[in-house]
């Protein structure tokens, strides 16, 4: 094996430049499934309690996300019949309007409603979410709302184990190809579709729709594209804790990683929507390494705050917590 390969099969085997195991996932989510709830209501005072003797700054960081997540700051009803959070098994995963959910949205939020009494009732939308609703709903997107407005999709995190992927990166920015890649599913999604017919062609581009490649080589590239898909982009996360630069219009919805609070140019390079500006930009960037550089480590910043286990329990836990007191429980 020569030196390169070597390199290439430790890195995704030891240092974790690859997607998560999705094996290591569903064992985790039977050991939960094994655990008694008692004991997750224990774990939930205890983190409860660490959250009070954290510093004024720390409390303020963990309450600004709680409402940001949960964002319909007046008390909202929803109907008396919805469901309760006890009668979602894994063979009875429903979601409240109707469908059967992908399992990782069972697990992503049995994680941390095993923690309140089963008798508590929500509206629960397991799937992806391009859109708002009318009620108080428990939901992994939505669109980001102008303003600040109020919106009723409360976020939580799921479909983790696709969408938060932090990644090793073994390669420089100055051994990066300074080109632009992007690797994605375009059917049935137009804006990715006009995207590849623009610059598929283009000499400073790698574009495909169609073939698999590993984030090792992914990562041989200075400029990933992170295109909006059905809601958001998933690969944004681990494009932005690499160090490479995402590329990107200005988002139009958001996830748990706060996507409406990423500033353009600063966290990321922003195109136009209809994508007509990409080699300038491109062409900019690369006269100007430094302001690149500067993206990639304002990327790992933002990247950090979400890295923290025990805090995004916390969060996860509050955000449920105010969820069940807004809707009136």
């Amino acid at each position: 094996m020569n030196c390169e390969l070597f390199e290439r099969w430790w890195c995704i085997y030891f240092r974790h430049t690859r997607k998560n195991s999705k094996l290591a996932y569903y064992l985790r989510g039977g050991l939960m499934l094994l655990t008694p709830r008692w004991l997750c209501r224990l774990r939930k005072q205890r983190l409860f309690r660490k959250f009070q003797r954290m510093s004024d700054n720390e409390k303020h960081l963990i309450t600004e996300r709680v409402n940001y997540y949960c964002n319909p700051v007046i008390p909202a009803s929803i109907p008396a019949d919805a469901p309760r959070i006890g009668k979602m098994t894994l063979r009875h995963r429903v979601k409240f309007n109707g469908g059967k959910m992908n399992s990782v949205y069972f697990f992503d939020s049995y994680e941390y409603s095993r923690c309140f009494p089963k008798d508590k009732q929500w509206l629960f939308f397991g799937g992806d979410c391009n859109y708002n609703f009318p009620q108080p709903v428990i939901t992994k997107a939505r669109l980001i709302a102008p303003n600040g407005d109020t919106n009723n999709n409360v976020l939580l995190n799921m479909d983790k184990v696709r969408h938060f992927t932090w990644i090793y990166d073994p390669f420089k920015w100055e051994e990066k190809n300074g080109m632009v890649l992007f690797r994605g599913d375009a059917t049935g999604k137009p804006a990715r579709q006009r995207f590849m017919q623009m610059w598929q062609e283009h000499p400073m581009c790698d574009i495909e729709s169609t073939g698999k490649m590993a984030l090792y080589d992914h990562l041989k590239y200075r400029y990933i594209m992170a295109l909006e898909g059905y809601d958001v982009a998933s690969n944004l996360k681990w494009v932005m804790s690499s160090n490479s630069v995402a590329v990107m219009p200005r988002p139009t919805c958001e996830t748990w990683f706060m996507e409406g609070r990423l500033i353009p140019g600063y966290h990321y390079i922003e195109i136009a929507p209809d994508f007509h500006d990409l080699i300038e930009k491109i062409e900019y960037y690369e006269s100007h390494p430094d302001e690149a550089k500067a993206i990639v480590r304002h990327a790992h910043e933002w990247v950090r705050q979400f890295q923290d286990k025990e805090r995004e329990d916390i969060i996860s836990l509050m955000v449920l917590d105010r969820y069940f007191q807004l809707t009136g429980q």
